[in-house]
């Protein structure tokens, strides 16, 4: 399925974001710092995730299921910011 989902605004790839961004993803989540691209705060843990070729989009996964909204993306500079912490 992967070969044919791309990014609705970069038109990149996706693969599946690895464990160690999930969880670098779901701490700052849990202190309540990581937001949506529409600057909602990013409430619930994520499971699973996919992150564009490039990394600037990551999407959640809900229930086996890639949301694909724009606003809904988070900004792959979050995994940056917070591997710098």
């Amino acid at each position: 399925m992967l070969t044919i989902l791309c990014c609705p605004v970069t038109r990149q790839g996706l693969k599946p974001l690895p464990s160690d961004g999930l969880e670098s993803l779901n701490r700052a989540i849990r202190r309540g710092e990581l937001r949506y691209m529409d600057e909602s705060a990013v409430e619930e843990e994520l499971t699973e995730a996919l992150i564009t070729d490039n990394g600037t989009r990551i999407y959640r996964i809900d229930d086996g299921i890639p949301v694909m909204l724009e606003e809904r993306s988070i900004s792959g500079a979050a995994l940056t910011e917070r591997a710098v912490r």
